[in-house]
């Protein structure tokens, strides 16, 4: 209910409609202030979300308890090169912010990857950087060593 009354005084601010009532059926609907005007902030806020991290994830649950087998292929893919420090943010809390991260990235599907603030992928994105040694010489450059080279060298 906070965010909802920080965003309406917001919208106040700009001058943006805030509450639409509008009869359905004999009952009474209304739109979210946040979905009225600050689709932009929304996206504002996205932008500034993904460069905050080298690797950014938006998943459905955590990466301690994913919520679908895509999100948790991402989590392990990440875990397996030793990637544990990314940020997550779990989409099944927020259905703006599940909507407006498909809206930013174009991209219709969660899980969404993002590696300095671009636009990676999808699981199946992920999977095949995996398979195809891309994914490893993608955390080169952001200064990352995936934990698979090292255990490539201990083979050896």
């Amino acid at each position: 209910m906070n965010s909802l009354i920080r965003y309406s005084g917001r919208c106040l601010r700009t001058g943006a409609a805030v509450f639409l009532p509008r009869q359905a059926g004999g009952r009474m609907l209304s739109t979210s202030a946040r979905l009225l005007c600050a689709a932009s902030d929304l996206q504002k806020d996205l932008g500034g979300m993904v460069k905050k991290d080298k690797v950014v994830v938006f998943m459905k649950g955590t990466p301690a308890q994913p919520m679908c087998g895509f999100s948790n292929a991402v989590v392990q893919i990440l875990r397996m090169h030793g990637v544990d420090d990314f940020a997550a943010y779990n989409v099944l809390e927020d259905q703006e912010l599940r909507e407006g991260v498909k809206a930013f990235s174009n991209w219709p599907t969660i899980p969404q990857v993002y590696f300095n603030g671009e636009f990676v992928g999808g699981c199946d994105i992920l999977l095949q950087m995996h398979q195809n040694g891309d994914l490893v010489e993608e955390f080169q450059k952001l200064g990352i060593r995936s934990a698979l080279l090292n255990a490539e060298n201990e083979s050896k």
